[in-house]
């Protein structure tokens, strides 16, 4: 099983730098890929993955990917508002196929994963975003695993006992300080590559990003893992041998990617 997820997560790596050096069409293809294959883990958790809801949430998704793509005034309100709409429709003019919890469910799919899936596209568009899209999985697998290291070797206070045990207030600050470190790491490397006449210090920069990026991982985390435990389920799929599916690998990824979006487009 080692082997295997060790041989496993680093073909992985390896598509996702090939994605972030190849430019933005590829990265779009990614993310598309991604959005896709989550949002159908989502679903399967709550036996959705068939019938109009499912369809409505799909086609939620080709029209957010779409109005990501073309890069529309407003597209995130155009996309969310149609996956919305959509869903309405199929929920009500089905009754009483479908309950509103599912209805609800299947909107909370959708805006789980694509729309916030779609973020590290819209990383890897900015200026620099091919320095950029590194913060979003520095930030996530640093965290989570510096705060693994720390938990073991100091973990006392467990953070949450009932939805993840191993979880430790240590680990968490851990995981943050050193997602934060591993940050400014990677901005003095980038201070070596910043255009000419850019005179900022990214040293703080990219430490501040990735350390509230690193913190909001542990939400994506815990979220992934409330939705497994609410279902009964170990993993999601098992898509990545030795993983698990996307959403179990890629489950604080969607946190990080709009933190660095967002802070990204603040601060720099």
């Amino acid at each position: 099983m080692f082997w295997t997820r060790l041989a496993s997560g680093i073909v992985l790596v390896a598509l996702i730098a090939a994605a972030i050096f190849a430019g933005s069409p590829v990265m779009f293809l990614l993310a598309a890929f991604l959005s896709f294959a989550g949002i159908y883990e989502v679903y399967k958790a709550r036996g959705l993955h068939r019938g109009a809801l499912a369809v409505a949430g799909f086609v939620s998704t080709t029209i957010y990917i779409i109005c990501a793509w073309k890069d529309y005034e407003n597209w995130a309100l155009i996309g969310i508002s149609a996956g919305f709409l959509l869903t309405m429709c199929v929920y009500v003019f089905s009754f009483p196929t479908f309950k509103a919890a599912d209805a609800a469910y299947a909107v909370f799919g959708f805006i789980y994963v694509p729309v916030l899936m779609m973020c590290m596209y819209k990383v890897r568009t900015m200026p620099e975003g091919i320095y950029l899209v590194p913060l979003i999985f520095i930030s996530a697998w640093g965290n989570d695993t510096l705060a693994y290291c720390v938990g073991k070797l100091f973990g006392r206070h467990k953070m949450a006992p009932v939805l993840s045990p191993k979880k430790s207030v240590e680990g968490f600050i851990g995981g943050i300080l050193g997602a934060a470190a591993l940050g400014a790491l990677y901005g003095l490397f980038y201070n070596t590559k910043a255009p000419a006449g850019y005179s900022v210090n990214y040293v703080p920069v990219f430490a501040i990003i990735c350390g509230l990026a690193g913190a909001i991982s542990v939400v994506g985390d815990l979220t992934a893992s409330a939705i497994k435990r609410d279902y009964g389920i170990k993993d999601y799929s098992h898509l990545i041998p030795g993983h698990g599916g996307i959403m179990d690998r890629f489950d604080s990824i969607l946190f990080t990617a709009p933190v660095v979006y967002l802070l990204a487009q603040t601060i720099l």
